[in-house]
């Protein structure tokens, strides 16, 4: 009933993929947890909740045990919800956990936005903020392409009364999760490569700027 029964952690700039050793893991100063069960094709992110909610609580006091002093990222879904459990089951300072968030819609936003505007996406910005996929919301007063302002370009960007229809950039944001699992069973490789620019991020404290899942 695991669609990933793992997480990653780092030693430094050692890297290691972990299954049920939690001892390997020990003194880690960050560790990734990504386990979870399988989301079903058509299955919201909420129905998973409970399933996952167990599951966390055989991890988290294990690693715990193990790593101290380390921070944990939560990628497992429901996101926004898990980050939350995971921090109530540890005992933890709620700084030390964060969730993916929305940094991966953010990711889809812009690329679907460059695929619109036939512009590279590390030129267009935007924000999708709030909840994981389904329930997240793309702030369109802010999104840009090299600094100019669709807004000003376009007032009815993203209303009912847009006639270019940018609220199906968002929708294909929102959708994208779902047609992968349809087409594959599971989403892996988009996933991957936005939590490993993020742990790069925090590793190397390189002070960039990301939407993520946070106690406030």
């Amino acid at each position: 009933d695991y669609s990933c029964w793992g997480w990653c952690c780092w030693h430094g700039l050692c890297h290691q993929y972990l299954n049920e050793d939690y001892n390997v893991t020990a003194n880690s100063k960050l560790v990734i947890i990504t386990a979870g069960a399988h989301q079903q094709e058509g299955e919201s992110c909420l129905n998973l909740v409970q399933r996952n909610v167990n599951i966390f609580k055989f991890i988290i006091p294990s690693v715990v045990k193990y790593n101290p002093h380390c921070k944990l990222i939560i990628v497992s879904n429901t996101v926004d919800i898990l980050t939350y459990v995971a921090w109530k089951i540890s005992g933890f300072l709620k700084n030390r956990f964060i969730g993916s968030g929305c940094n991966l819609d953010s990711a889809r936003f812009h690329y679907l936005m460059g695929e619109r505007l036939r512009v590279h996406p590390l030129s267009c910005h935007g924000w999708v903020l709030g909840e994981h996929r389904d329930l997240s919301v793309p702030v369109w007063s802010r999104v840009n392409v090299a600094g100019v302002s669709l807004k000003n370009l376009h007032p009815d960007l993203g209303t009912d009364a847009d006639k270019e229809h940018w609220k199906e950039v968002h929708k294909q944001v929102v959708d994208s999760a779902h047609e992968v699992i349809k087409l594959k069973g599971y989403t892996s490789w988009t996933i991957g490569l936005s939590v490993a620019d993020w742990a790069e991020s925090i590793i190397k404290n390189l002070r960039w700027v990301h939407p993520i899942s946070t106690l406030i």
